[in-house]
C-alpha cells in the first residue's frame, strides 16, 4: 500500500534509506552507491524539513506494516521532482520501484502538472538505464555533486548530476 508519510515514520525511513544506498546491506540490490559514496544518504533533520514541507509529498509504500520503499516528491513550478526514490536492497527488482513512479504519475496529473524530472548521479548507469526504460529522457543538464559531511566520495571519477524528465 502507498501512502504519505508523517513524522512517526522517519526512524523507518531514515533506515531503509540509508541501508538502501549506501553500505554493505545496499550491495543486496541491484543497484547501490556504496562504491561510490560514503556516509548516510539522509539524516532525521532532512526527513523531517522533507516531511513537514507543504510543497513535498513523501510516499511511503507499505507491505506487512513495515515501510519497504519511498519516495520524494516535491512541486516545483510546472513540475514534479522525483527523488530519493528508495527500495529495500532486499525486494529490488519485484516492482516495487516501477509502482512508486506510478503513483509519482499519478500525484503530478493530481496537481495539473505534466512532467516529472529527477537527478542521477551520472555514473550509475544502470539506474539511469532503469529510468530510461519506464519513459525518462535526459535533457542534457549537468550540475556538479555536491560534497557535505554526509555525502564523502569515494569513487576515482568526478561526481555529477544528469538531470532526467518525463512528460506525461
Amino acid at each position: 500500500m502507498i501512502t504519505k508519510a508523517t513524522l512517526q515514520d522517519i526512524p523507518s525511513l531514515l533506515t531503509l534509506i540509508n541501508s538502501a544506498y549506501r553500505g554493505e546491506t545496499s550491495k543486496k540490490g541491484w543497484t547501490t552507491e556504496a562504491h561510490l559514496l560514503e556516509g548516510k544518504r539522509t539524516t532525521e533533520d532532512e526527513l523531517t524539513a522533507m516531511i513537514l514541507d507543504p510543497k513535498n509529498s513523501f510516499l511511503k509504500f507499505t507491505e506487512n506494516d513495515k515501510i519497504i520503499g519511498s519516495v520524494l516528491l516535491v512541486e516545483k513550478e510546472h513540475q514534479l521532482y522525483v527523488g530519493m526514490l528508495t527500495v529495500s536492497p532486499e525486494l529490488q527488482n519485484a516492482g516495487i520501484g516501477k509502482k512508486m513512479l506510478a503513483e509519482a504519475e499519478i500525484h503530478a496529473k493530481t496537481l495539473g502538472l505534466s512532467t516529472l524530472s529527477m537527478t542521477v548521479v551520472s555514473v550509475r548507469s544502470e539506474l539511469i538505464a532503469w529510468y530510461k526504460r519506464h519513459g525518462y529522457v535526459e535533457t542534457g543538464e549537468r550540475e556538479p555533486f555536491p560534497s557535505s559531511d554526509i555525502h564523502i566520495n569515494i569513487s576515482d571519477k568526478p561526481l555529477e548530476f544528469i538531470f532526467l524528465e518525463k512528460k506525461i
